[in-house]
């Protein structure tokens, strides 16, 4: 079945991206240096237009989004049609390379990046790079992060849209108060704050209404597989080889914890089918004391909170995770979001303009502020936001950078900054190959099981670690 359904799945990928590949070389690599030919070509003849798919970069609504477009026309002189779906941007991405569409950018994930290489739908821009002044400069781009975007033969095809950071458990930090408890250290004691979540009436509303944890799927649980001392998604053995450490069985102990606040109600009980957005309503909302996510939103939860009731007592905090038996602590820095551009792009000199542009200070301003006089005016150097810029909470697709000889004109929101000092104590990349989210079905599936009590969690890791085998997943 497993060989039947890899058969399938690459059937699936050449027919997405039949329309792409069309005039392609279906070698990666004949196929990149025509892609690079073709660039050169179309290089000197290009008008200064740009086509771009962006998940979260541009505007906060389908207006502002046209804006958005507007001031880059404003700012760079570049005329840009932005393409922003509001939601399932990886499904409508490859709907709409399949049906043949070009684009001259598409911002996508590391891990993404991985699977258009190996498809060689992707112009390797490690020339481009290595050639401007701008983005090899270690001030804009610090040089050991090319690192994560490069490939074993040492190739860019990626750059950074922003600054990645990490991801954490996020507490009600005046719900601990509320309770009198103190922050939590073992996975025994994130358990005994849960369970008070649950049943300690946290909000005050007189009603057994909060759930302890909210998780989007199994979303960032890097956490709590911390307290068995587990890397998320793959790891390198001391021989070379690839694993899963949560298909081992040293990752039991936790399943078992986690099904314990199914079966107690102190875990939500939508989290299989939560995506993020829900996950983040029921924290604002008074429904959750925590949840799963990255270090930039403990800001912009707070802020969101402040911005509708300015005396509230909300408060996000960031935790570090549920320490292992020496004390250790492991979190999970994220991978990069970056620009790449396809192979059939019509105007890749401009293209690589942009990205060069997006790490100016003028880029920055725009992906973190957002539009000049919509999100924040300027009066003699002063910068000031806007009611509208407030809501949008400095973040347009880059709440956080890279570039040095940038400062935020308002600071960082609170309590992003002791967020991102826990990422950069604890938390270190993932690794990520190509096959993973064929991995991740099957590590979701039996996590999954394991966390209802469908099946004992040794069961269940017996049974993924048998089909991950089975499918030459690892080795």
């Amino acid at each position: 079945m497993v060989k039947r359904n890899k058969i399938m799945i690459a059937l699936m990928a050449v027919s997405l991206f039949g329309g792409l590949l069309a005039g392609c070389s279906s070698s990666p690599g004949s196929s990149n240096q025509e892609g690079s030919n073709a660039a050169s070509q179309a290089a000197s003849k290009e008008e200064r237009t740009l086509k771009i798919m962006t998940g979260v970069i541009g505007g906060k609504t389908p207006e502002e989004n046209t804006q958005f477009e507007q001031e880059i026309e404003r700012l760079t002189g570049i005329k840009v049609t932005m393409n922003k779906p509001a939601a399932d941007y990886d499904q409508k991405l490859l709907a709409a390379i399949a049906s043949g569409e070009k684009f001259d950018l598409l911002q996508i994930s590391k891990e993404k990046m991985s699977t258009f290489v190996e498809q060689g739908i992707l112009t390797p821009l490690t020339d481009q790079v290595n050639n401007s002044k701008v983005l090899s400069d270690p001030n804009v781009i610090p040089a050991n992060e090319w690192e994560q975007v490069k490939t074993k033969d040492g190739q860019i095809y990626g750059v950074f849209t922003k600054y990645q950071g990490g991801t954490m458990p996020i507490v009600r930090k005046d719900w601990l108060d509320e309770l009198n408890l103190p922050e939590p250290a073992t996975l025994d004691d994130y358990y005994n704050i849960l369970k008070a979540f649950t049943e300690q009436d946290p909000d005050g509303n007189g009603k057994k209404d909060t759930y302890g944890l909210s998780t989007a799927g199994m979303y960032e649980l890097q956490g709590f597989f911390s307290a068995a001392g587990l890397k998320q998604r793959y790891v390198e053995t001391a021989d070379g080889k690839l694993d899963v450490p949560y298909s081992t069985d040293a990752a039991i102990p936790v399943y078992e914890w986690l099904n314990k606040l199914f079966e107690e109600g102190i875990l939500d009980p939508n989290f299989t089918t939560n995506d993020t957005g829900k996950m983040r309503d029921l924290f604002l909302t008074d429904r959750v004391g925590m949840i799963t996510y990255w270090d930039a939103w403990v800001g912009m939860l707070n802020n969101t909170r402040h911005e509708q009731d300015p005396n509230t007592k909300f408060e996000a905090k960031g935790l570090p995770g549920a320490a292992d038996a020496n004390g250790n602590h492991m979190l999970r820095r994220g991978d990069p979001d970056v620009w790449v551009i396809p192979v059939n792009a019509e105007h890749p000199k401009t293209a690589i303009e942009f990205i060069e542009w997006w790490h100016s200070e003028e880029g920055i301003t725009l992906g973190s502020l957002g539009i000049k006089d919509v999100d924040y005016t300027v009066d003699n150097g002063k910068y000031e936001l806007t009611q509208t810029g407030k809501e949008h909470a400095s973040d347009h697709g880059v709440p956080f950078w890279y570039n040095r000889n940038v400062e935020p004109p308002f600071g960082k929101l609170p309590g992003v900054q002791e967020a991102q000092d826990l990422v950069d104590q604890y938390a270190s990349l993932e690794l990520t190959p190509p096959n993973w989210a064929n991995a991740e079905k099957i590590i979701n599936e039996y996590s999954f099981k394991a966390i209802m009590g469908e099946m004992p969690a040794a069961d269940a890791v017996k049974k993924m670690r048998e089909e991950l085998k089975a499918g030459g997943l690892i080795d």
